[in-house]
């Protein structure tokens, strides 16, 4: 009858993702079998779930590459948060990205606004985000980040342009990342990212937040002295 089945086999060489796209992705790109689910039409599939021949958890796919390490976490910051200091518990590694006993960022009642400001102590690459939100409307529907931006507040964020965006899912499993557009992503001090919406809930409520990618050798306060150091003193060219 035409009609593309529920689940279908395709080999992850005939799926394709565009750099450019908001489409989220598992990060599992392994040999194997993958399932596609929830088609929406045109050239890409609205998700994909992995189904190689290994557990995902035992083998901590989405671990690889992960970024939790280098973040700054003392210095990791929220706007509009419910409880002070709670984004923190947000950022933790992959395989306790469903563990709710750690806590959780909310917004306040009636404002499901929230905007996450997050330094490293290193510069890197982001290739990918994901994003753990609550049940019941509570996960964020819209995520914009912007990058070596200092003390962004509401106002701005609603105001500038963002490096990138993207449409979310309800993401209660933690199986779907969003890819970035690599190349904006180079040479990252810190990371803010705005979720101005959720799916109808009285609050905004977000479990984990996961990043993939590189980090680099140096330390950002020992690129800044070294920055400072090879600044020419005119006294040593008298």
């Amino acid at each position: 009858d035409g009609a593309l089945p529920t689940s279908a086999a395709i080999s992850p060489p005939a799926f394709r993702l565009s750099l450019g796209s908001s489409t989220p992705f598992l990060p599992c790109f392994k040999i194997g079998i993958y399932r596609v689910s929830g088609w929406k039409g045109g050239s890409q599939p609205a998700a994909m779930s992995c189904l190689h021949d290994h557990s995902c958890e035992d083998h901590n796919c989405s671990a690889d590459w992960s970024l939790h390490t280098h973040i700054d976490l003392s210095k990791v910051s929220a706007l509009n948060e419910a409880v002070a200091g709670s984004v923190k518990s947000v950022f933790k590694p992959w395989n306790r990205r469903l563990d709710t006993s750690e806590g959780l960022l909310e917004s306040n009642d009636g404002d499901p606004e929230l905007l996450v400001f997050i330094p490293f102590t290193s510069d890197v690459k982001i290739k990918s985000i994901s994003v753990v939100g609550g049940s019941g409307g509570t996960s964020p529907s819209k995520m914009r980040a912007f990058i070596n931006r200092d003390g962004i507040d509401f106002s701005d964020a609603q105001n500038m342009q963002p490096v990138q965006e993207w449409d979310l899912n309800e993401n209660l499993q933690g199986l779907l990342e969003y890819q970035t557009r690599y190349s904006r992503f180079q040479g990252v001090g810190n990371l803010t990212l705005h979720f101005p919406d959720n799916f109808g809930g009285d609050t905004t409520q977000i479990y984990y937040i996961g990043l993939k990618g590189e980090a680099t050798q140096l330390k950002r306060d020992v690129v800044a002295t070294i920055v400072y150091e090879i600044t020419p003193n005119p006294s040593d060219h008298k």
